[in-house]
Parts: C-alpha cells; sequence; structure tokens
C-alpha cells in the first residue's frame, strides 16, 4: 500500500450515525429494510424516510451495495452493504467481505463522493472474526484507494476502543511495512 494511501485513512471510535462525511455504510442484511446492531442504529437516526427509500430498492444480495440518501443524518448518503455470514472461512467469506468495501468505494466514487465512514462489517451478528474482518477491510480498502481518487478520506469507525485497536495496529504494520521498502514502496 502506497504512503499517500494509508495518510487517507484513519480510525476513529464513536457512533457513525454521528459523523459528518459525505457517506457512511451500513452494514445492512439482504432486505435493506433495517435490523440490529448498526443497521438498527441507522435506520433510526435517520429516521423514516430511510425505510421508504430502501423498500423503492427492493434489497441487496451480500457482497454487493446500495446508496440512499442520508435523511435525518449528518451524512449525506447512506451506502447500505451486505456482508457475508461466517461459516468458518471456507466459503467466499472473505472474498464476499472484500466486496462489500470495493463496491461501497465504487458507489461513493461514482457519486463523486470525497469522505466515506465504514462501520466493522459482519462483526455483530454475522459472526465474523474481528482480526480478520479488520484485515480483509484494510486491505481491499488499501487497494482501492491505491489506485483511485476518490473517496479522498476513509474512516473506519469503531464502536469500542478494542476494535480501535485492532484497526490501528493493522495500519501501523502496513505503514511499518511500507517504510522497510517491503510492498515495493
Amino acid at each position: 500500500m502506497k504512503p499517500e494511501t494509508l495518510a487517507r485513512m484513519a480510525v476513529v471510535v464513536g457512533d457513525i450515525t454521528e459523523l459528518d462525511v459525505d457517506a457512511i455504510v451500513n452494514a445492512a442484511n439482504s432486505t435493506l429494510l433495517g435490523g440490529g446492531g448498526v443497521d438498527g442504529a441507522i435506520h433510526r437516526a435517520a429516521g423514516p424516510g430511510l425505510l421508504e427509500e430502501c423498500r423503492l430498492i427492493g434489497g441487496c444480495p451480500t457482497g454487493e451495495a446500495r446508496i440512499t440518501s442520508g435523511h435525518r443524518l449528518k451524512a449525506r448518503h447512506v451506502i447500505h452493504t451486505v456482508g457475508p455470514v461466517w461459516r468458518g472461512g471456507t466459503r467466499g467469506e472473505r472474498e464476499l467481505l472484500q466486496a462489500c468495501y470495493r463496491n461501497s468505494l465504487a458507489l461513493a466514487e461514482r457519486h463523486g463522493l470525497e469522505t466515506i465512514a465504514f462501520p466493522a462489517i459482519s462483526t455483530g451478528a454475522y459472526g465474523y472474526p474481528k482480526a480478520a474482518a479488520c484485515d480483509a477491510a484494510v486491505e481491499a480498502v488499501g487497494t482501492w484507494m491505491d489506485e483511485h481518487e476518490l473517496p479522498h478520506r476513509v474512516l473506519f469507525c469503531c464502536y469500542d476502543s478494542e476494535d480501535a485497536r485492532l484497526y490501528r495496529e493493522r495500519l501501523q504494520r502496513e505503514q511499518d511495512g511500507n517504510w522497510s521498502g517491503r510492498n515495493g514502496s
């Protein structure tokens, strides 16, 4: 990963529904009609208009992404993506999870969005191991950002300090690898 790519990524601890960014990513279920965890929190904060807009979309397959308005959120848009349910890691879970990140970033680019915030997709009720999900997320986002101008800034929004530690350590390992000349830098 390029050093300039790493400079475009940051880790924050807090409530993703409070972020003032162009888009927040919703770790949605395939119906897009709300649920638990971050999905439920985003739907509650955005208000009933989000549910109505999601009804018009008609769902989303695992690994893909859809975009809506942010409604009552500070974020101008919500990008909904459906992460994989963890089934031991032998059923394409990593590829599907990375597709969530790539497809969300592609939507952001298509809509000219400069800032986007991701939660830890699939690590709640879907049971994806947090460290493995973090690794997949950072790799997917870094690879995308190495090759694309938009979005300019990506935030990994962690609900707690333990999750944030995983992301910070992963980004630090990437930075240390770049500075030592590994990865072709």
